[in-house]
Formats: C-alpha cells, structure tokens, sequence
C-alpha cells in the first residue's frame, strides 16, 4: 500500500502540532468523533492533512460549496503530490429538477448543462478508490447523492493482459454495457475500431488507449497521443472502469424491466381505480418509452429515477453514494460542519417534496422517491470516523465529539482583528474614508450588507465615487466567483460588496478590514456564529480591522466581540513568551482549481516541442535555417503530423512577413 506522505514548505507551528497530536490519538479508534476548533488563518487545512499522515486512512473531506472545495481541493493537491487527491462536486454547471406545479398544471422538464470536465474528475475520484488506497477525495454535499451501486462498478471493470486470449467482439460488447458508445471521432468516454485495432477513450483519462489484436489475442497495448496518433506509452496491462457511475448487467437489467413492468402496472390499476385517467396515460407512455430504451441501449434518459430497482434494493432502503466506495476504515473530515451539517441534514425534505408530487400525478414511479440523497440518520450511521472542523461549531458538533481541540495560535503569529462599533449616521461617507486609507496601503476591503438589492446600489455608489469595486451574491455562478475573488487579490478590485458569501473559508491575505452594514440587524447573517466568522476574514493581514456600523451594541455583537477579543489575547500572550512579530500572510494568486488542459491545448503543446532545435541562433545562415525548416516540415507532412508541419510552415512565413 502506498503511505500518505505530506510535503509542506512549513513545519507545523503554532497551535498546529499539538493539535495534530491531540485529534490524531482520539481519531484512532473506528467509531470515534472529534472537533477542530480553529480561527481563521490558523491552518485547519496543514493540521487536516498532519492527520491524515498519522492516521493513514482513506479521506473523504465534505465542505458546503463548490468554492471552497476547489480551494480544499488545490491545498491537498500540494500537501500530497505523491497520493491521489481528487475532486468530487456536483457535474451541473446549470440544473433544473424535474417538477410539476399542480395549481397552474406546469410541468417543468429536467434541464442540465452537465461540465464534462467536472464530470472526468468525478469518474477518476471513483477509479482512484477501486485502484488504492491512499485516497483523499475534496466533496460537496453533492457525495450524499444516489451515485449507483459500488459492486456493479466495480463488477463492470475491464481489465485487458497483454498476449491474453480475448475476443475483440466480447471486449466490443463488455465495453457497450458500461456505457462506452461507439464513435469513429474518438472523444472522452467513447470506443472506435479499425479492422483488428481496437482505441478505447475513457472520460476519466487524458488520453485513450489503443489495443491491437492478433486473432483472438491482444498482441500490443499502448497509450497513444489523440492528435499526432504517436504512441505515448506501452503497456502490459490496461483498466477501464465504466464511463457512467450507472452500470448495471444484462441479467440484472432484464430483471428491472420486468420488476418496472409490474410496478407500473399496479400504479395504473391505481390511477384508474380513482378515476385519474390522464394521470395513468401519462405514466404509461413516459414509462414505456423508458423502458424502450433500456432494452435497447441500457440506458434512458433521469435512468436515476429507476436506479433502486436497477441496483436490486428493496423499496424505501437508502440509495448507494460516494461513501460506500470507500473501505471501511475512511476518515470524514467536515469542513466548516456548522454550515456543512445542516446543509447535508436538510437535502432529503425538500428533494422528497418535490418528487412526491411528480410521483402523485404520474410523471414518475414511486420508486423515483427512493433516488434521493441519504438523510441525516442514514448519513450518521455511514460517518463512523468524523472530524468536525470550525471556526464556531454548532451544537451538534460538539455534542457529538468525543474530543474538542482549540487552534488558536496562528503560525504566522497573526492577530484575530481589532474591533471598532460606528453609529450608521453617515456610515458610507466613514466607510468611503476607511477604502481609501487602504488603497493607499494597496490593501482591500470586504462589505457585507444585508439583502441584494442593498448590495448593488452600495456598489454602484462606491463605484461612482472612483472606487474599484464589485459585488458578488448567489445569482452569480461558482466559477464568476471564482474569478472575482482572483481579481480581488490581483487588485483589479479594491472593494468587494456580498451578503453571506463573504463567511466561511475565504484566503484573501490582502483584505486589512472588514465593514459588516447594519450589524444590529439580529437575525442569521448578524447572529454571533456569523459575525465571527466574517471578522475571520480580516485575520491574515497584519493589518486586520473590522468596523461594525451598528446604534446598539446586540448580544451577538456583544458574544462575537468578547470571543474575538479572548482569543487575540491568547494570541499576543503567545508571541510575547515566543517573541513573535505578526507578519501578514504572503501568498500567491492563482485561480483554486486549475483546470486540468483539455486534449486539444494538451497535443498543441507537443506538438510544439522541439521547435527549439530550430532557433536562428543555432544555425551557420539564414539559408541553412530555412532548409532545416522545410526539411523538418515535409518529414512531419509523411508522418502524418500535420499540426506539427502547419507549425514548421508558419516559422517560415513569419520570418517572410
């Protein structure tokens, strides 16, 4: 077995070893639980992966969006270059469930915009479990969502031996029932053969593989370059896992259709038996074409609406997720899990209420209820082995831990941020003045409002007033975000305006002070669990301030106010006995995920390689160069590397132009 091995620039520091020590020992027995309670700044995620080291266990790491899993996703990436790390989030870029409104008579069809890219790397996460164990997969709530049975996945696998003996009609077949299609334009999750060479793609990978056949006996087996068709590597032996989590096999598929049959049949006696006749029209010609289509392909389109039936499980039993590819031994780490719980607790109701009334006016079966994401006690009993990290956990957490461990300490040395209360009497002329001392200081600002509507006119005010800024709220896509939180740090925006997206597990070092309008405001964005955590957002700058723009001082206020003070005075206890000066945090911008190249940009680039043999330095005269060019050029043309020889050609003409 591989061993988790963490590479870090740093040593753990601060509060870090001791916490790393203390959650490790009480995280040893299978059935234990722990909390994490750490500031902002003080390194969750190095002592998250200091306990993975020591446990050595296959991790699921859950967190509550899509932008802080990507965040998770590319710290782990570094902190374990040598173990699979993987990603595993919701695929939609644009989804809208299937639902009907019975009091207008609307009917609102699925409509999804799937990324494909997401998708490979949802494929691979899987693929990684089944191939070993040093695992750590970065997810959303999305994991507790029906995935399709772990057995059949694993049951489906195509394993291929060089010089076995294995007809190229029984691989065709084999590969049919896992979902490959046949495409003579080879893409990502696709197969295409040419006389005895069989290339298989699959979605997961960045490249395809191409099998060679002698009779019934596979003779060579490589992995082959997609645009220049040059072989890459070769190989002796070659897995292909399914290219859809939805497997199931010809025997069991034969056995859903019959068992859909009959619940279809009974549903329509019902329906008729109470006079709903459209109802039953309806069901019976959805069904039946369904049904059609997993004769003949294996799959139909919502497949995950029969996906109890497929798997075999018995009415009302939980739905098969991304846990249940994991061994027994895994670790769970719930990432901010006082956002991330009650987000996983609250899934099932509302996915349950909106499929009982498409079930109750016959677009759906009634076992579609049983695809449905877990809930909260089938969740519990499938996460044994839980740490909960936090900077404010809730009760739940910490009535359920066996062990609660403060990070208060930040191995920067770092400040939680002083705290200063403003009257709301000329709030934004205050805030305005407060912006400009930190864009001289090239530093940034955070805002936090209360609704949309007050965030937009707050920044088009401030932008009016020769301010760099923009506002980010929930109607702007995960990727946008993505994108204005980069162009916060690189300074094309000094001042970002939200409403709660500016709480949980943002890195921004640059921002030196956070403004919260209308703190006195009680409710969920101004309780004291929400307030101390957007004033975490000014903790990795040395500079950190926070401006509460408030007439009363609530309870809340007061709590979050008193919390923060406690800890900065354990704080600077500490750097005093260390003599430790606070130093804001040096990071460098990047994008969290960068998304892997596509094929395309990949073959671009070799076939870009070893043009630097072909630097006009290099050679006696212009002359000679250009035979060498053109010399090279033609012998790419008969190799068929055409790409390569367009590249050769434009040398020359870019010298001529």
């Amino acid at each position: 077995m591989r061993r988790f091995k963490l590479h870090a620039p740093f040593a753990p520091a601060g509060d870090q070893p001791r916490a790393i020590a203390q959650l490790a020992e009480a995280l040893t027995p299978p059935d234990s639980k722990a909390t994490l309670i750490g500031v902002t700044g003080s390194g969750k995620t190095m002592t998250m992966a200091g306990v993975i080291e020591k446990l050595q266990r296959p991790t699921l790491v859950i967190t509550h969006n899509k932008s802080l899993a990507a965040q998770l996703y590319r710290e782990f990436c570094e902190f374990f270059p040598e173990n699979a790390v993987e990603y595993f989030i919701s695929y939609y870029d644009y989804y809208q469930p299937e639902a009907y409104v019975p009091v207008t008579d609307t009917y609102i069809e699925k409509e999804a915009s799937i990324n494909d890219e997401i998708d490979r790397l949802r494929l691979r996460a899987t693929a990684s479990l089944l191939e070993r164990e040093d695992v750590i997969i970065v997810a959303s709530v999305s994991c507790i969502y029906g995935l399709g049975s772990p057995e059949s996945y694993r049951d489906a696998v195509l394993i291929l031996t060089k010089n076995s003996k294995l007809a190229r009609d029984e691989v065709l077949a084999k590969l049919l029932r896992m979902q490959y299609a046949n495409n003579a334009m080879l893409e990502p999750g696709t197969f295409r053969t040419r006389g005895d060479v069989l290339e298989i793609f699959p979605p997961y990978s960045n490249e395809p593989y191409r099998i060679e056949f002698f009779g019934n006996e596979i003779e060579k087996m490589y992995r082959f370059n997609l645009l220049t068709g040059k072989k890459d590597e070769e190989l002796r032996r070659v897995v292909i896992y399914p290219a859809k989590h939805f497997i199931t096999t010809p025997a069991r598929l034969e056995t859903a259709i019959a068992e859909i049959r009959r619940e279809l049949e009974e549903r329509l006696d019902y329906f008729r038996s109470v006079n709903k006749l459209l109802e039953a029209e309806r069901l019976r010609k959805r069904t039946l074409f369904d049904i059609e289509m997993l004769s003949l392909t294996g799959y139909c389109n919502g497949i995950e609406n029969y996906s109890r039936i497929l798997a075999g499980r018995p009415p009302g039993s939980r739905p098969e997720c991304l846990i249940d590819y994991f061994p027994p031994n895994k670790l769970i780490i719930i990432d901010e899990s006082h956002v991330t719980i009650p987000q996983i607790g609250g899934m099932y109701e509302g996915d349950r209420s909106r499929k009982q009334t498409l079930v109750d006016h016959g677009f759906r079966l009634p076992s579609a209820l049983d695809n449905r994401p877990l809930n909260f006690a089938e969740f519990e009993k499938l996460a044994r082995n839980v740490l909960f990290v936090s900077a404010t956990p809730a009760e739940y957490e910490l009535t359920h831990s066996d062990v609660h461990v403060e990070q208060i300490v930040r191995p920067t040395g770092l400040l939680d941020p002083e705290i200063e209360v403003h009257p709301s009497e000329g709030q934004i002329d205050h805030l305005i003045l407060e912006i400009r001392k930190r864009v001289q200081a090239n530093e940034r600002v955070l805002v936090t409002t209360l609704t949309k509507k007050m965030a937009e006119e707050l920044a088009d005010y401030l932008a009016n007033a020769g301010i760099k800024v923009t506002y980010m709220h929930s109607e702007i896509s995960a990727l946008e975000r993505l994108e204005i939180l980069r162009d916060l740090r690189k300074g094309v925006y000094d001042v970002l305006v939200g409403i709660n997206l500016l709480r949980e597990g943002l890195d921004l070092p640059e921002v030196s002070l956070v403004a919260i309008l209308d703190a006195d405001k009680e409710g969920f964005l101004r309780s004291q669990r929400s307030l101390i955590q957007t004033m975490g957002r000014a903790a990795r700058n040395a500079n950190g301030k926070v401006i509460l723009y408030a007439d009363t001082i609530t309870e809340a206020m007061r709590g979050a106010i008193e919390e923060t003070q406690r800890r900065r005075r354990l704080q600077q206890e500490f750097n005093e006995r260390h003599g430790i000066t606070p130093q804001t945090v040096r990071k460098e911008i990047r994008d969290y995920v960068e998304r892997e190249r596509s094929n395309y940009e990949r073959q671009w680039q070799v076939a870009e390689s070893g043009l630097e043999q072909f630097d006009r330095a290099k050679f006696p005269s212009e002359e000679a160069w250009r035979k060498a060019v053109h010399k090279e050029m033609l012998k790419a043309a008969r190799e068929l590397q055409f790409e390569r020889a367009a590249l050769l050609r434009d040398l020359i003409y870019g010298e001529d132009g």
